[in-house]
């Protein structure tokens, strides 16, 4: 099996394991650059439609995923929302957000962050969802190439941020 594939399939495998003693306010530790996390995103955003790639910046969705992260979004209708699900949607403050969904209100989901006290201000609906997260790849976080500085720079960021 080649490297990239088995390394792709390795981290598709990782997703939904988290170690023992996993603390609340933990970032998954990994030694994949983040060079390699967004070329095996785009890898795997370049296999179906209707997937993009984000970055991650903020520490509110730990211990599942935070800074040096990268998700795989794939786009979907606010009509097949479901509890628990992690979205990607743009908040009344401009910022592309990236929490799960607690509960279904009249004026959409509710969202909220894993670390956070407070559910988000902004109701998530078909006018804002961007999409439901994938795939995660963690990351140390470090880029060593002008190469990957450049896809960095290209790359939306979603925010794991304080409810705003």
């Amino acid at each position: 099996m080649k490297t990239n594939t088995r390394r792709l399939l390795l981290a598709l495998a990782a997703l939904s394991l988290l170690p023992a003693g996993f603390g609340a306010n933990a970032n998954p530790s990994t030694s994949i650059s983040l060079d390699t996390a967004l070329a095996d995103a785009h890898r795997l955003a370049d296999t179906k439609t209707g997937l993009q790639v984000v970055r991650v910046e903020g520490e509110s969705m730990l211990p599942y995923f935070g800074d040096g992260a990268v998700l795989v979004v794939k786009m979907l209708p606010a009509s097949k929302l479901q509890a628990g699900m992690v979205v990607l949607y743009r908040n009344n403050f401009g910022e592309t957000i990236a929490h799960r969904l607690v509960a279904a209100t009249a004026g959409g989901w509710q969202a909220q962050g894993y670390n956070n006290t407070a559910a988000d201000s902004t109701p998530v609906s078909d006018a804002n969802l961007l999409g439901v997260v994938y795939a995660t790849f963690h990351s140390d976080g470090r880029t060593g190439s002008q190469l990957a500085n450049a896809a960095l720079a290209g790359t939306p960021v979603a925010l794991a941020a304080p409810a705003r």
